[in-house]
């Protein structure tokens, strides 16, 4: 048992980088552009550089960073066609995951739904923008997973990244004091049995994202 215990250590340094810089990244104090500098980030953490390395990957595998030809990890751009074309995705497949899994809606999804918000809420009153974002897409993300559809499935877990940087930029020029109550009417519409009035609320609560000229 002692022999494993410094791989332990090892990989909860690396998630602890990893989830340090992904938080910079998302909300922006880490531009894209911005390079990672293996041995700048170990001293910073005052840690070896494997685990570094490590963390770097991670970001790299969620298209946060890339690699650049003799500047190394630098952190990927998102550009405003990027983020509309995804909302348009979005707006199409995610009225179809809701569809297919209203009718598996039980009482207990109902109170999963309902306890996400709430964390959100308590992520909005701490102003921790990375979990406010998570919780939102836990939230989204659940009909994605419900709906039993690997490709769709698949299509969310690549674009929600991108997804939570873009709403990053979009809460920073609006107050969320509005998105406890817009995700509670989502679960009071759902509620309702409508399918078509569903989707429509769906596609309006994703349409109510102000699009930002990224690129400027």
């Amino acid at each position: 048992m002692e022999g494993n215990q410094p791989l332990i250590q090892h990989n909860s340094i690396s998630t602890q980088v990893y989830l340090s810089l992904k938080k910079a990244i998302i909300e922006g104090k880490l531009p894209p552009g911005e390079r990672l500098i293996v041995l700048e980030i170990a001293d910073r953490f005052e840690i070896s550089q494997a685990p570094v390395r490590e963390a770097l990957e991670r970001l790299k595998q969620e298209e946060l960073i890339i690699g650049k030809r003799n500047k190394g990890s630098v952190v990927s751009n998102i550009s405003s066609k990027e983020i509309k074309d995804i909302f348009v995705l979005r707006e199409m497949i995610e009225g179809f995951a809701v569809r297919e899994t209203h009718p598996q809606l039980k009482e207990a999804d109902y109170r999963y739904l309902e306890n996400t918000i709430m964390e959100m809420g308590e992520a909005i009153k701490q102003n921790e923008m990375l979990k406010i974002l998570e919780h939102d897409m836990a939230f989204h993300g659940f009909f994605y997973e419900r709906c039993h559809n690997d490709a769709v499935l698949d299509l969310w877990n690549r674009m929600k990244i991108k997804v939570m940087r873009f709403m990053a930029i979009s809460n920073k020029l609006r107050s969320t004091d509005g998105l406890v109550r817009g995700h509670l009417d989502l679960i009071k519409v759902l509620k309702t049995g409508d399918l078509e009035i569903i989707e429509e609320k769906f596609v309006d609560h994703m349409k109510s994202y102000k699009f930002i000229h990224l690129d400027e």
